[in-house]
């Protein structure tokens, strides 16, 4: 069993950067690989991005590459997903999450674990 809570949401401008961060507990967390989905206002969940057990490969989907970056230190705990050039249609509750999985893990039903989510809003 893996625990995962969020932290950082906010609401920011268009433009500007917020970085949310995920801390992970109980069954070694280095053993999962992190990823991050988001929830905007009356839509289904959708996948944001992904960082494998090591940290050597990510993953991202189209709508934010070259914008966000995710990131997590080999042994450590934290997984953290720093966004840029946020937009407006980026507002929506982010969702750390974990899966045993290998490779591209895009959909929510191949994660197990989920944090309880943490709001981000951009404003225009």
């Amino acid at each position: 069993q893996v625990q995962l809570v969020e932290s950082g949401g906010g609401l920011v401008q268009a433009g500007g950067s917020l970085r949310v961060s995920c801390v992970a507990s109980g069954r070694i967390p280095s053993h999962y690989a992190m990823g991050w989905f988001r929830q905007p206002p009356g839509k289904e969940r959708e996948f944001v991005a992904l960082i494998s057990r090591s940290g050597g490969s990510q993953w991202y989907s189209d709508s934010v590459k070259g914008r966000f970056t995710i990131s997590r230190e080999s042994g450590k705990s934290e997984v953290a997903l720093q966004m840029n050039s946020l937009k407006p249609e980026d507002t929506a509750v982010y969702y750390c999450a974990a899966t045993l999985g290998y490779g591209l893990q895009n959909t929510p039903n191949e994660y197990p674990y989920w944090g309880q989510g943490t709001q981000v809003t951009v404003s225009s």
